[in-house]
């Protein structure tokens, strides 16, 4: 074992303001970039977990969500045409007014609740509108096609939620979204003024922009909501070989020759969380943040470093009576420096995954790329080099001629 490393350990201490510091900083970036990701995320994780093994989209789109994504109809026949492709499919959806239908009980319970507010009026004994069991939401929509392995039916729907599906009116909501729109599985609401039942009851498919209803395509269709015209969204599809997408990603976007532009899924999910990553202000809250994480790391990092050195000048000075070199007490103090780097990042990671059970717990989706994962471990490291470099000057105190004071 080093002699870096085992101070470390032995003077753990000493260096845990250094380790929290850096800790907090890559929680910062992490959990701000974790969360505008997961919404990014929530928006498409139905498409996420489909069955379609390629996405083709319009010739100008460069993510599913930020640009022009529909295509022309007559498109279909042409992405059919491939030998390879078994199925094909437009995604379509709506959005609209959600309004909960409250049962007799709970009318019951609302009229003698706006009885109490009204005679507790100027008493400050009224709920107000917090307590109402009526909910108002603007809701997203996506449908599906529901037949049992179908390519816009996402791979974790059992047969029974398919089946629950293909009733007339029947709807599906996410469990993180019951509360906020007053439902629960069985009940009946208005949509846009129609009513629809809750029949599927879905897990891991949080939005907390909007809260998401999904139905099937006859459904949209009753409901008058359904695309009908010359374009349609993006195309689900299905392949033979899903092993083969790249390939006939490349022989889709030949044959289409600048009409339609034809993507992997994996290759859209990346280019969905860069453009979430690339927005104006975003990139302004990352960038602050990233900002403010080196000034709090490297000054606390820094001062920890330094005071620590100083507590152990003996030590350094009596290495120096023993004919250690200069140099090599500087390799020391850069060798600690980056253990404390290490540590920090395994505390970041330890911290960042704490927070998204919480964040999941209470609904709100996380999601952290890999590539950022590995950007940011790198920049603590840097942290805790620079914050050594900076301390290196404190070396110039151990003289071995203090050790006879």
């Amino acid at each position: 074992m080093s002699l870096a490393l085992a101070t470390l350990l032995y003077e753990w201490r000493r260096y845990m303001a250094a380790v929290v510091a850096l800790a907090f900083s890559g929680l910062l970036i992490l959990a701000q970039v974790g969360i505008f990701v997961g919404i990014g995320k929530g928006f498409t994780a139905q498409i996420d977990r489909a069955r379609a093994d390629i996405m083709v989209l319009g010739p100008g789109a460069k993510a599913l969500f930020g640009g022009p994504s529909g295509l022309p109809r007559r498109m279909i026949p042409l992405v059919y045409s491939h030998p390879e492709v078994t199925q094909v499919a437009p995604l379509d959806g709506s959005g609209g007014r959600f309004q909960n239908i409250l049962t007799p009980e709970q009318q019951a319970k609302e009229e003698a609740r706006a009885k109490r507010a009204g005679k507790g009026k100027g008493k400050g004994t009224g709920k107000g509108k917090s307590g109402s069991a009526r909910k108002s939401e603007f809701v997203n929509v996506t449908v599906i096609d529901a037949i049992p392995g179908y390519v816009t039916v996402p791979t974790d729907y059992t047969q029974s939620m398919i089946e629950a599906l293909r009733r007339p009116y029947a709807i599906a909501v996410d469990e993180t979204a019951l509360r906020r729109l007053g439902v629960k599985k069985g009940d009946k609401a208005l949509y846009n003024g129609k009513t629809v039942y809750v029949a599927v009851v879905t897990k891991g498919y949080p939005n907390i922009i909007q809260p998401t209803l999904v139905m099937s395509r006859d459904t949209l269709r009753m409901l008058g909501e359904a695309d009908t015209g010359q374009r349609v969204g993006p195309l689900m599809v299905e392949i033979q070989d899903p092993s083969r997408a790249e390939i006939v990603v490349a022989q889709l976007n030949k044959k289409a020759d600048g009409k339609f532009r034809a993507w992997t899924r994996q290759e859209l999910a990346d280019a969905n969380s860069g453009a979430m990553l690339d927005d104006q202000i975003i990139g302004i809250i990352l960038g602050f943040s990233a900002f403010l994480g080196l000034l709090i790391g490297v000054i606390i990092t820094w001062q920890t470093l330094r005071g620590a050195i100083m507590a152990n000048i003996k030590e350094f000075a009596s290495l120096r009576a023993l004919g250690v070199s200069m140099g090599d007490l500087r390799n020391i103090v850069m060798e600690l420096s980056f253990w404390v780097g290490i540590v920090g990042v395994v505390a970041a990671g330890l911290l960042t995954w704490l927070v998204s059970l919480i964040a999941v717990a209470g609904g709100v989706p996380m999601y952290f790329p890999p590539t950022l994962i590995i950007i940011v471990a790198v920049f603590l490291v840097v942290i805790a080099m620079v914050s050594g470099f900076l301390s290196l000057g404190i070396l110039k105190n151990s003289q071995p001629a203090d050790l006879l004071r």
